[in-house]
């Protein structure tokens, strides 16, 4: 999977994840970022297969946090935090 793929299935799900203006919000750009499969737990789920969608460079006030999909629908998930 690379980024620009995982882009449209995201917008195919009518996430505006990658918008404009929510990528200026953050200081963002599809450069700064890279894709990797994982398994991730949640608060009430555990093992979801994901795509991690990760900052190369930290953005605006230090912000370096991934974003997660899942592999069946693209939906965001937000990962357990130890």
């Amino acid at each position: 999977m690379t980024k620009t793929e995982l882009k449209e299935k995201v917008e195919a799900t009518g996430s505006v994840f990658f918008t404009r203006d929510s990528m200026k919000f953050f200081g963002d750009t599809m450069k700064n970022y890279g894709v990797r499969s994982v398994v991730v737990d949640t608060h009430t789920q555990t093992g979801i297969e994901a795509w991690e969608l990760y900052r190369i460079r930290p953005v605006k006030m230090g912000n370096q946090k991934s974003a997660y999909f899942r592999k069946d629908n693209f939906e965001r998930v937000y990962a357990k935090i130890d």
